[in-house]
């Protein structure tokens, strides 16, 4: 538990000061990439460093600007994923046990959307805690969906790729909100 806290209170220290030496967004993406990356198992650095530089408004983003990013890439991922399982299951006929997981992470997905605004609300309303809670339960929405093709052996999930995404964009949201909500 301390460790943990110590490494979000380096992170802030370290995305903290970058934003403060006025170092270039690339930097402070890279910095913070590196910083998370090595906090939390569940980043990667190549994968929150080209997330993060694909928004067009990073190259002049700010540590909570990167928060922001990150819950709209989150956003952008379970919205994307939503239209993929109504895609597939309009494409073919599954095994019944697929279609119905199909169904089941429609519906997480489903779930998901409002939940990724409201946590884009209350971030940019500083309510770090209900917006930690909001992307904590779109993290949870992902793993249950990939979860439930795992429950029967040799079931292989169409949405592992997706689901894996919006799983780390969400662990990337939260490490960015721990180091921007502590105070200064």
């Amino acid at each position: 538990m301390i460790k943990r806290h110590l490494s979000f209170f380096f992170l802030f220290i370290f995305i903290f000061s970058m934003s403060i030496t006025g170092s270039s967004s690339e930097s402070l993406i890279n910095s913070t990439c590196k910083a998370m990356a090595a906090a939390n198992p569940n980043v990667k650095f190549g994968f929150c460093a080209t997330s993060l530089q694909a928004a067009p408004a990073s190259r002049c983003a700010s540590s909570r600007g990167l928060g922001v990013i990150a819950i709209r890439g989150l956003r952008y991922n379970v919205t994307d994923t939503r239209c993929f399982v109504k895609q597939l299951l309009r494409s073919r006929a599954w095994e019944p046990y697929v279609a119905q997981c199909l169904r089941d992470c429609l519906d997480l997905y489903s779930d998901a959307i409002p939940a990724a605004k409201l946590a884009m609300r209350y971030f940019s309303q500083r309510r770090f805690g209900d917006a930690n809670v909001q992307v904590s339960s779109v993290m949870d929405a992902a793993t249950t969906c990939e979860d439930g093709f795992a429950e029967r052996s040799g079931v292989v999930s169409p949405l592992t790729k997706r689901n894996a995404d919006a799983f780390q964009i969400g662990a990337m949201a939260l490490s960015i909100m721990a180091a921007v909500s502590i105070p200064a």
